[in-house]
């Protein structure tokens, strides 16, 4: 059976913004929610995808290049790579690091433990993956809260539009089809605005959940390898 002559007698509009009270304030709070969700959605979805694909250029780039300077010129470029953050934050920390090392040697002949500086370092680009790994969960507390809320604010609407066409009909003393169809059609349609808005965000916030658990492995892991270079070559 087709949906399209169903849906061309139903007046979505009416069925929307017919109700009067709390079934209205329900009803625009849902519509609300959709809206802010799928904005969410695609604001997230350009956020990670930036990231994952300008640390994949950035990974290149770290790999092929044999100086550290000049992958730093190259991270200014690569704003949306946490992978680049990182990397900004333990170069800083190095330069400071060997800038230290020089001035205590021309003013006292000595230089200090060099597993201070290395901790510094690592401390650094710790630092950095947490502050990258908050940008990156930004707004997915939002997906988990609508998903987790919406059926609920959904099925108050629902129970209190069914249970207010009820008492209309008991004030009235008499009911038919024609009568009892419109409010409960009213209360229903907040329960469809609660799915669609909370299946969209929980099946995107387990997605975001996925690939940010990705990038964050692959944080780790360049973190390891940034330490070991440094490790290797300058301490």
């Amino acid at each position: 059976m087709s949906l399209t002559p169903l849906l061309g007698k139903v007046d979505i509009y009416n069925l929307l913004f017919g109700s009067e009270g709390i079934i209205l304030v329900v009803v625009l709070i849902l519509i609300a929610l959709v809206v802010l969700s799928f904005f969410v959605i695609f604001y997230k979805l350009v956020h990670v995808s930036q990231a994952q694909s300008q640390s994949i250029n950035f990974l290149d780039r770290f790999w092929e290049s044999k100086r550290l300077d000049d992958i730093y010129r190259v991270t200014d470029q690569l704003k949306y790579s946490p992978l680049a953050a990182m990397f900004r934050a333990g170069y800083v920390e190095l330069s400071k690091v060997k800038k230290k090392d020089k001035d205590d040697a021309a003013a006292t002949g000595t230089m200090h433990d060099k597993m201070d500086g290395l901790e510094n370092i690592e401390r650094a680009l710790a630092r950095a993956r947490v502050s990258e790994m908050t940008k990156l969960e930004n707004l997915l507390p939002f997906l988990a809260t609508v998903a987790g809320s919406a059926p609920f604010i959904g099925l108050f609407g629902t129970v209190w539009g069914i249970m207010d066409a009820f008492l209309n009909i008991a004030a009235a003393g008499q009911a038919d089809l024609a009568t009892v169809s419109q409010p409960i059609a009213e209360a229903l349609v907040t329960t469809a605005l609660a799915l669609a808005s909370a299946i969209p965000a929980v099946v995107a916030f387990n997605y975001f959940n996925r690939r940010l658990k990705v990038l964050g492995a692959e944080m780790s892991t360049f973190s390891s390898d940034y330490l070991n270079i440094v490790k290797r070559h300058f301490f």
